[in-house]
């Protein structure tokens, strides 16, 4: 994210006047792109499903405002901004963070919470397609207003600025990430402005505050209220993202800047919109764009178009630090993780990750070639997030915060409930296009499951090959082989037992180092670990030690730097005169594996496709030895 790796706010309540306007200000270029670009299809998409093809009248568009004023209200603030941002975990937010701190609450790893989790983030990446599809081509739908003649050229274009915004993420965000702030700043005071503007033109839309005129619809509309409804969700389409940034830039300004900027901007958009239609029905062709006269159409449409980019440049980057939070929970293979920046941790490109995303936006845009046509594809997953947030809440609420369990239940069950709803009202738009999240979301899930359950059948097949540790520390007591100077380091996951290319280079090279380190990489439930506790150093015998290393799971894993630590605990470490021992499994599928045939090649295919433990782990590669075993899985 463009943005600090952790907010000064986090670390301890001290932030600054300055900083915690500075945060403020990062908060409205970052967190709230997805959610500030829906008054460009939200209003039109929902009066439209209201409407059919029937006439729009005057309570369609109160009741339509009066649903998206109280969806605002309930889900994104009530839920998101008052609620969920309490839940950090160690600052960090997030479907994960929110999954591990449940998991840490409970005091062990459920199933049922790693489910809604892994379903949570699974659809967190089908969103991180469709927000930057349908974000670009709704802004770039404006020509069709300024130039009738270039409607041919609306789609052609928006693959054009989508190919250059992935193709620019393996250089960062660092010099333009200073512009986002003033850039959406200028947005949502433009929606403000313009939303002042034309309430004028009907000044009673003002009633639809009352929830009755959202009660009422629903009563009277049948099934086209929950059609409307599904739409309606589109104005909340984002409100994740509150949360998932909460580490970025802390709870107080996030909540400022929402409350006090960005709601009341969108909200006077949203009714200057209502407004408008009232006196110019028309208009509800493009009621955003029909908002400016054709002088200052132009500007708009560029400034629009800003925004969209600013929004799927956070969804985008959003989407790499969930792939590296799984990477590091082991839910995926380890991936390869640039950095694009010397100062800011946070600032990573996933090479993989941007393709596969980069392809399912272009898929996106070509199927569906309009904005209108993507609604239909947009909400299910994010609704379907935003109820697997709600119930990991309430776990967080009773078991961490120690509420009674009725306590905590009657205050999450009716955001529960309304989530719920929202799921299915979008579940309604299934052959119409949200199969295609659906889709992406599944795709995530079965990749994920097909690698926790690999993974386990593997370590379960190697253990029963495997020797004590300690059986051969005293072995090589009673016969010890030939000694060489040095230390050798060899990286293990188990540490009771002996690493695979330790044997491997007794057999062969019938050598023993003279400092022999069992290294052990852990990932906590938790975003980062204290330095203080990164490193737990032991002796075991004269020429051996273990070491385990913590980080947390939203750290890169630098073994080196690590590494140096130790030397305060007694292990004179020098990389220099150190080897790094690695095992390369290549893995074949066995007659009985546990898993189906397509399975056990998915997993083969997914650890092939991982990348290198020298390059993840950042160990000098001039210093590693890669020992080769083969594994029937």
């Amino acid at each position: 994210m463009p943005a600090s790796e952790t907010s000064p706010e986090i670390q301890g309540e001290t932030t600054t006047h300055a900083g915690f306007w500075g945060l403020t200000l990062g908060s409205v270029g970052v967190v709230f792109g997805d959610i500030g670009t829906s008054p460009l299809y939200a209003f039109r998409e929902a009066v439209h499903g209201a409407a059919g093809a029937g006439e729009v009248t005057r309570p369609i568009v109160l009741g339509v405002l009066s649903l998206i004023l109280w969806a605002l209200l309930i889900v994104v603030t009530a839920k998101y901004v008052l609620l969920l941002l309490r839940a950090d975990n160690n600052g960090e937010g997030g479907t994960l963070s929110l999954m591990a701190l449940g998991q840490r609450a409970m005091g062990r790893r459920t199933f049922f919470l790693l489910a809604l989790g892994v379903v949570g983030a699974a659809m967190f990446i089908g969103d991180s397609m469709i927000t930057p599809a349908i974000s670009v081509l709704s802004a770039v739908e404006g020509l069709k207003l300024a130039a009738p003649a270039l409607e041919h050229y609306v789609v052609p274009l928006t693959v054009f600025i989508l190919v250059v915004l992935f193709a620019v993420q393996s250089h960062g965000t660092t010099r333009i990430a200073a512009a986002f702030g003033p850039v959406m700043i200028a947005w949502f005071g433009v929606l403000a402005v313009l939303g002042a503007v034309h309430i004028a033109d009907d000044p009673s839309v003002l009633a639809a505050i009352n929830p009755w005129y959202a009660v009422s619809f629903m009563l009277t509309h049948g099934e086209i209220g929950l059609v409307t409804l599904g739409a309606v969700f589109l104005a909340v389409t984002g409100g994740e993202a509150l949360y998932a940034d909460l580490g970025h830039f802390g709870r107080r300004p996030i909540q400022t800047a929402w409350l006090f900027f960005v709601l009341p901007s969108l909200l006077i958009n949203y009714f200057g919109q209502g407004a408008l239609v009232l006196s110019h029905p028309s208009a509800i062709e493009n009621t955003f764009y029909s908002m400016v006269s054709e002088t200052f159409l132009a500007p708009l449409i560029v400034l629009a178009t800003a925004a969209t980019v600013i929004a799927s440049q956070a969804v985008i980057t959003g989407a790499f630090s969930l792939t590296r939070q799984a990477v590091q929970l082991g839910l995926l293979p380890r991936f390869e993780v640039r950095y694009t920046s010397e100062v800011h941790a946070g600032q990573i490109y996933l090479p993989r990750v941007n393709t596969f995303l980069l392809i399912g936006v272009l898929l996106l845009v070509l199927m569906f070639r309009t904005s209108s046509g993507l609604a239909s594809a947009y909400g299910i997953a994010v609704s379907t997030t935003m109820v697997a947030d709600g119930i990991m809440g309430f776990v967080v609420i009773w078991k961490l915060w120690n509420w009674r369990a009725a306590t905590a239940a009657a205050l999450i069950a009716p955001f529960v409930f309304v989530d719920m709803t929202f799921l299915s009202a979008n579940l309604l738009k299934l052959f119409e296009g949200a199969w295609v999240p659906l889709l992406f979301g599944l795709a995530v899930v079965v990749l994920i499951w097909t690698w926790r359950r690999g993974a386990a059948i593997l370590i379960e097949k190697t253990r029963r090959t495997e020797v004590p540790l300690q059986e051969l520390i005293k072995s090589l007591e009673k016969r010890p082989p030939h000694v060489v100077k040095g230390t050798a380091v060899f990286l293990t996951s188990d540490p009771e037992y002996v690493p695979t290319a330790l044997l491997h280079n007794l057999k062969h090279n019938k050598v023993l180092h003279e400092h022999n380190v069992i290294l052990t990489i852990r990932t906590a439930q938790t975003p980062r670990v204290d330095k203080l506790d990164r490193v737990e150093f032991e002796s075991i015998s004269e020429k051996f030690a273990t070491v385990r290393l913590n980080f947390g799971f939203m750290e890169s894993p630098n073994v080196p730097k690590a590494l140096a630590i130790a030397r305060k605990l007694g292990w004179q470490f020098d990389i220099m005169a150190t080897s790094f021992f690695v095992s390369r499994r290549s893995l074949k599928p066995a007659a009985q594996s546990g898993m189906p045939k397509w399975q056990d090649h998915l997993f083969i295919a997914m650890s092939k496709s991982a990348n290198d433990a020298t390059d993840y782990f950042q160990i000098p590669t001039g210093r590693v030895v890669e020992v080769g075993t083969q594994v029937t899985i």
